[in-house]
């Protein structure tokens, strides 16, 4: 029968140690084993990351029965399963400590990044009174805050990890987290679902020349 160490005596934990050479060496050393190799604050924000990618995994399976155009039906699908695969390769590097089996990848997609500028005038936006009221438009912006949400969870928890492997990995995936949130925008945009403002040309030529590169050499660092 195994015994739960949470369970044992202070006096039955030391003579499990003891009896454990690689643990005993460890408390020893000061080391830790891989798979236990986090700090408390990385420990906290990465079960939000965990929680959050579970919270849009499930936000995008309710979606689904929603949304009618087929470009955004592809683009959900797409996103779903690569959610997935970081979320899966997140906990794993996260469990053990090491390298995950399967490497982050990089997000693709198919959206082209040309904007349309300019308001135009629309209908009001109020809260839906009812399931039926969802449509792209709302399924769309869902997701796209979903995905906003899991890019700021990544990088505060990135910041905060001490496991290189779960550092690497969480900073490898807040880029996937941008391109999606990009490739929502721009289907957004494009179906005049998120109108962006521009402001006149002389204000943002003024503020792009209200800068200026450094001249000169690395003397006063030296």
């Amino acid at each position: 029968m195994n015994m739960n160490m949470n369970n044992m005596n202070p006096n039955q934990q030391n003579q499990q140690n003891q009896n454990n050479p690689q643990m005993h060496q460890n408390m020893q050393t000061g080391s830790v084993p891989p798979k236990f190799n986090h700090g408390g604050h990385e420990v906290f924000d990465v079960k939000e990351v965990l929680t959050g990618a579970i919270g849009t995994l499930d936000l995008y399976t309710m979606c689904k029965q929603y949304v009618k155009d087929p470009e955004l039906q592809d683009i959900l699908q797409r996103q779903y399963q690569f959610i997935l695969d970081e979320y899966n390769i997140t906990l794993e590097c996260f469990q053990t400590g090491k390298d995950p089996s399967k490497p982050t990848q990089s997000y693709q997609m198919k959206q082209g990044n040309d904007f349309i500028f300019g308001l135009k005038p629309t209908q009001p936006t109020k809260p839906v009174q009812s399931q039926n009221e969802i449509n792209d438009a709302s399924a769309s912006g869902f997701m796209l805050s979903s995905l906003k949400s899991m890019a700021s969870a990544k990088t505060l928890a990135a910041l905060e990890s001490t496991n290189p492997v779960v550092r690497r990995v969480l900073a490898d995936s807040i880029p996937n987290c941008i391109e999606m949130a990009y490739e929502l925008s721009i289907y957004q945009n494009k179906h005049h679902y998120y109108q962006v403002p521009q402001m006149n040309t002389n204000d943002v030529q003024q503020i792009m020349n209200s800068f200026a590169p450094v001249q000169g050499n690395n003397q006063m660092l030296q």
